[in-house]
């Protein structure tokens, strides 16, 4: 858990894609069963936000994000891909990380502000490098809760 959204341990994870519409399922997915989501809704919400125009961020990193309803606070899920997947990004880079999350519908500045704390993490070139280094899910937990909340505070 941060400050500004839940990010579950179970949430964070090493994942292998073929493509976009695969990592948009496997969101779904893991948000459906770490958060206790129903998973085509998630699917639905995340495939509409996705339609109006890619979250591939740029720099090999995707933030696709929806609002939801049922939910009280953001919740977020983080993959690391072990291979790059094309995902439309504006610098047309692959993505490499992937960092999903829904607030809840009336969410507005807690949504924004979520976005831009992940936002600002993934600009980050050290960080990046961090993550794609990391030994494993325990090691990327770590290291993306402790920016976030140190970025908060």
């Amino acid at each position: 858990m941060t400050a500004l959204f839940t990010l579950d341990p179970t949430a964070v994870a090493t994942v292998r894609a073929d493509d976009k519409p695969a990592i948009l399922r496997m969101l779904a997915e893991r948000f459906a069963g770490v958060y206790n989501l129903p998973q085509s809704h998630v699917l639905e919400r995340i495939e509409e936000r996705e339609r109006l125009g890619s979250t591939g961020f740029g720099r090999g990193v995707a933030i696709p994000h929806a609002r939801i309803d049922g939910l009280t606070r953001p919740v977020a899920v983080f993959f690391r891909l072990e291979t790059p997947v094309g995902f439309d990004a504006a610098d047309g880079l692959p993505v490499d990380l992937v960092f999903g999350l829904l607030s809840p519908d009336q969410a507005g500045a807690a949504h924004l502000h979520a976005l831009a704390a992940i936002s600002r993490m993934m600009r980050d070139e050290r960080m990046h490098q961090a993550l794609i280094q990391a030994p494993g899910p325990e090691a990327l937990y770590g290291l993306l809760c402790n920016v976030i909340d140190r970025d908060a505070a």
